[in-house]
């Protein structure tokens, strides 16, 4: 196995038990019987930035929105599957204030957040960006900001406009653009 994207083995083995952690909370939102387990999302999540050009990694939260995004992508290719096989899953509320978007929705309607999140991207990617590291990657405002090269007050104020758009999106079932 060659080493993580970074090129640096430490920082993801440093990282490891917060991406667990990470991991832990978005298989929480998921409905019974999920068959991802943590570990197997936190390596899948590496397999695929290892698969990628290696990033540049600036520090710690840099490096957790990485994974973060890659760990999104592993959970709606898993909803795009399950979909697919036409599997019936019961729907599970979740709720996504603070690290939540402050609505419920049905998790099995995740393809419908990355839907929403990727037309929240075309209109404003530092937005989609805000709810990825806080919803996906779960960082605090200071972290996103860090990472995102903006304050902390930008970060809350972005966030406040995400949620509400993204509210519009899926309470209308994407209808309103």
């Amino acid at each position: 196995m060659t080493g993580p994207p970074t090129g640096d083995s430490d920082l993801f083995l440093r990282l490891y038990a917060e991406l667990r952690v990470v991991a832990d909370r978005l298989l929480r939102r998921e409905a019974p019987g999920h068959t991802l387990q943590p570990t197997a999302l936190v390596h899948e999540a590496w397999f695929k930035l290892a698969g990628t050009a290696a990033p540049v990694v600036v520090d710690r939260a840099h490096y957790l929105a990485l994974a973060a995004r890659a760990m999104r992508q592993v959970l709606v290719d898993h909803a795009r599957r399950r979909r697919a096989a036409k599997r019936a899953v019961a729907p599970v509320d979740i709720t996504i204030a603070d690290d939540r978007l402050g609505f419920a929705l049905p998790l099995d309607d995740l393809i419908a957040v990355d839907e929403a999140l990727t037309r929240l991207a075309e209109k404003d990617e530092r937005l989609a960006r805000v709810v990825e590291l806080r919803f996906f990657a779960g960082l605090g405002e200071a972290e996103v900001a860090s990472a995102l090269g903006v304050t902390t007050r930008t970060v809350q104020r972005d966030w406040l406009k995400a949620r509400a758009w993204l509210h519009l999106q899926l309470a209308d079932g994407g209808a309103t653009a």
